[in-house]
């Protein structure tokens, strides 16, 4: 087994601050593409860049994005204290199938070989990526890890114990430790090599019993519950402490050290290495793929064009609290011929697409928006649809099912966001389609667990994100249609573990660069959607009993005509629909006449029209209208007709649009407070009058609204309308900006090279410190005001402190305004505070950061 090869904390910061100085510009543009997070802010100099990607929010971050094989590369250099390069492979456990373990027992099956060149070329990635994440860095090709990986990896990485050499276990204490532990191979040069084989032997000469109990703890965890006494197991237990096997941890538990544990594993710290898993799936036909992804994204914009008509017609209610009722959910549904989950889909998608949106009354309700819908086909509609979706911050899978206080989620209500919710759509699509297969959903989960273990998606967002994909025609019999890899081309690069973060960062779906959107004959995601859809036809059969036939997808014209002169019976290959006196009547009320509805129908018809719908129509129509109904907002009436004589053909009253309905009575469409105040300013003294004749007082009234100030009614903007997002186009989201890396690189590189400059002129102090320049405060003198900001080289220097135990110096701003120069021992920095020890006044202070005007750093030759 191969030794770890640990470093002291002070030394480890300090180098991995100058591996990072070391590297070049494509490399630090690398890092920061990996980890965005270290960019925003930009960081002043690379010694801040390195305390900050050394910090632990900084690497829970870089940890949660990884995947598995990564993750297990940094926990076994963490686990291992250090680990040359050619012995990774080794202790992730790449040759654990060939290699005989400590009873000397060959695992796996006979004749296994060595290891493949896949998985070697697999792990050679992941330490590839590690580097260029600054997670680990190459000590003389020894991967040391990035200072602060401990505490994020907590006690027991890879289900290893602690390390005896850690002062932890029972281990000595004091400086003497310390010292072993600071320069192990200088203090004992043969140490590891004949521990190594002590431990073996020690291990191989152990009784059955206690072998067995050193099993039991080889893999993790490490701790265990002593037995009780008298038994043989407490036998067996006490033996393994006597001879430097366990190590007691209390009274009731023991602990397998580290390095027991890594010679029971034979210097392994995983079993197995974590290879991408590779689902076989199951192979669909490209016919199959293509009719499965057709019809349901014809089906969605049907069903997206009967919303629109129906909330049209009937807009619904917004709740109090924002959102859809359950009823008109479930009204919805059976408008959609779907269930209440699919309809909430739609509706969620309309909202998204810019489609619908609450109208702001004092009653709030969702009416429709045709803004970029009528002028186009129905691929160029499901492209509106698809772009809206894969960029939506919504969770429609999620309505119907309860929140932490029990309330009922509803359609369209505000809480329904999340902003991991684009990456994650982006990421299934992209394990949809790196098989070419169809696969389940419990493998996509595997792959998605394996690409980000410690932050893989929730069950029921895979799920639903699968389910609404299938909706949408992106997948045909659970594989990626071809639409849907068009999508995915389109969706922004995703540079999570192997590359940088993920995000939204990237052009918008379906724009252009400078934001223009992109012309609807060149769309490319409409085109792909045109390339599986059956050719379209524009006739349909009329026959006698008032049925019609429609032997195929009908084109856009047509299906207009149908849509709102006839009622779908049945859908198929050919759809089929029926001519009632309620359906002439719907296209009679949308402005169409008996004799264009006919001339229509003929011209969509191989055959005369049927005599039957000749005269349901002409008959409907002879009925239609004998009495109407119109909407007027306000009234205008006198007792003297001579009083009202000018005033409707007044051009400077046209925008009240009065209309005469008697001699003595007008009507306008305008509210009665604005058509009073109106009257008045042309001098017509007018009176405001109640439903029961009476004068009504008009003192605390105002123009347009005859019953005062109108509460502010309930809002869903962000979950109905795109322009809330700051985008002007229902296509995709507005473009974000990201840093200018290379730039950002060079300002670091030149600030480190000025900081250099002045190094050799740095006086040192004879107390193993060395002061820093100042930093710069809002006067400019010593004597620094309250509110001076450390630089990040401060905060960087504190930081390490902090993690390494050391002094350091720090000059901060008293309550009258003078410097305080103190040397204390810092214990912890965090909520713009810093816990420190006093060594002269033997206590601990707490600064607020913003007091700290200079801070020293430790003297590098100590």
């Amino acid at each position: 087994m191969a030794s770890s090869l640990p470093e002291a904390p002070a030394s480890a910061t300090r180098r991995f601050a100058e591996d990072l100085r070391q590297r070049s510009d494509t490399a630090l543009v690398a890092l920061l593409r990996a980890r965005g997070d270290l960019a925003v802010p930009s960081p002043a100099t690379l010694r801040s860049l390195a305390a900050r990607a050394s910090s632990h929010t900084s690497l829970e971050r870089a940890l949660a994005r990884v995947d598995a094989l990564v993750l297990q590369v940094v926990e076994a250099v963490v686990a291992r204290g250090g680990l040359p390069r050619e012995e990774v492979a080794h202790a992730v456990g790449a040759d654990a199938a060939d290699t005989p373990d400590a009873s000397g027992e060959t695992r796996g099956a006979p004749g296994a070989s060595t290891t493949s060149t896949g998985t070697l070329r697999q792990i050679d990635d992941a330490v590839g990526a590690a580097m260029t994440a600054a997670l680990v860095w190459d000590d003389d090709s020894v991967l040391r890890p990035s200072p602060g990986l401990d505490e994020v990896f907590g006690h027991y990485p890879a289900g290893l114990g602690p390390a005896i050499r850690d002062g932890s276990a029972g281990a000595p204490t004091g400086p003497a430790a310390h010292r072993d532990e600071a320069h192990p191979d200088e203090a004992h040069p043969d140490t590891a090599s004949s521990t190594d084989r002590s431990l073996a032997e020690r291990i191989r000469a152990t009784p059955p019993e206690q072998r067995a109990v050193l099993d039991a703890l080889a893999w993790g965890p490490p701790a265990g519950r002593v037995p009780p006494a008298g038994t043989r197991q407490r036998e067996a237990v006490d033996a393994l402490v006597a001879h430097g096997l366990l190590a007691r941890a209390d009274a009731q538990h023991v602990l397998l050290t580290r390095e027991v544990g890594l010679a029971l594993r034979d210097g392994r710290t995983h079993r197995t290495p974590a290879l991408r898993p590779e689902p076989p799936g199951r192979a669909v036909p490209a016919e199959t793929l293509a009719a499965e992804s057709a019809s349901a994204a014809l089906e969605l914009v049907r069903r997206v064009t009967v919303l629109l008509s129906a909330w049209s017609d009937d807009p619904p209610r917004v709740l109090r609290s924002g959102g859809l009722g359950v009823r008109d959910l479930r009204r919805l549904a059976t408008r959609l011929e779907c269930d209440e989950a699919a309809a909430a889909f739609v509706a969620e998608l309309a909202g998204e697409a810019g489609l619908i949106r609450d109208d702001g009354e004092v009653e709030p309700a969702f009416v429709a928006v045709d803004a970029v819908w009528s002028e186009r086909d129905d691929a160029g509609r499901w492209a509106v649809l698809a772009r809206a979706w894969v960029s939506s911050h919504r969770t429609p899978w999620r309505v119907g099912t309860r929140d932490e206080a029990g309330a009922l989620w509803s359609a369209l209500s505000p809480g329904l966001e999340r902003g991991w919710v684009p990456r994650l759509r982006t990421r299934v699509l992209r394990v949809l389609g790196s098989g070419g297969t169809a696969l389940s959903p419990d493998d996509v989960l595997a792959v998605l667990a394996w690409e980000a273990p410690r932050n893989a998606p929730p069950s029921d967002a895979v799920r639903g994100l699968l389910s609404e994909a299938s909706w949408l025609g992106l997948t045909g019999a659970g594989a990626l249609s071809p639409p849907g890899r068009a999508l995915l081309a389109e969706a922004p690069v995703e540079a999570a573990g192997r590359g940088g973060p993920p995000g939204r960062d990237g052009p918008a779906a379906g724009s252009r660069p400078g934001g223009r959107s992109r012309p609807v004959e060149a769309d490319p995601l409409a085109a792909a959607l045109r390339g599986v859809l059956p050719p379209e036809v524009d006739e349909m059969l009329l026959q006698g009993d008032l049925t019609g036939v429609v032997p195929g997808r009908p084109s856009r014209e047509l299906a207009s005509l149908v849509e709102i002169a006839a009622d779908t019976e049945s859908r198929g290959a050919a759809t089929t629909v029926r001519f009632s006196a309620a359906s002439v009547t719907r296209a009679l009320d949308r402005g169409r006449s008996a004799d264009g509805l006919l001339a229509a129908l003929a011209r969509h018809s191989p055959v005369p029209v049927p005599q039957p719908l000749e005269y349901l129509v002409r008959d409907t129509a002879r009925r239609h209208g004998a009495v109407r109904v119109g909407v007027a907002s306000s009234y205008l009436r006198a007792a003297d007709e001579v009083t009202l004589a000018g005033l409707e053909h007044d051009p400077a009253l046209a925008h009240l649009g009065l209309v005469r309905l008697a001699p003595t009575v007008l009507v306008a469409s305008a509210p009665p407070a604005l058509l009073h105040e109106t009257l008045r300013e042309r001098g017509v003294v007018s009176a405001l009058e109640g439903p029961d004749g009476r004068v009504l007082d008009v003192r605390h009234r105002r123009p347009g609204d005859p019953r005062g100030p109108r509460p502010p009614a309930a809002r869903s903007a962000r979950a109905i309308s795109p322009a809330a997002r700051g985008g002007s186009d229902a296509s995709g989201p507005p473009v974000r900006s990201e840093p200018d890396l290379p730039a950002l690189v060079a300002g670091l590189r030149t600030a480190d090279d000025d900081a250099h400059a002045l190094a050799p002129a740095t006086p040192r102090s004879g107390n193993g410190v060395r002061p820093a320049a100042p930093l710069p405060s809002s006067g400019g003198d010593t004597d620094a005001p309250a509110g001076t900001q450390p630089h990040a080289d401060g905060l960087a220097l504190l930081r390490e402190a902090v993690r390494d135990g050391l002094l350091v110096r720090v000059d901060v701003v008293g309550a009258a305004g003078k410097l305080e120069h103190r040397t204390l021992r810092p214990l912890r920095l965090d909520g713009g505070r810093l816990r420190a020890l006093d060594p002269a006044r033997d206590a601990e202070i707490t600064v607020a950061v913003h007091r700290i005007a200079h801070v020293t750093a430790p003297d590098d030759a100590s």
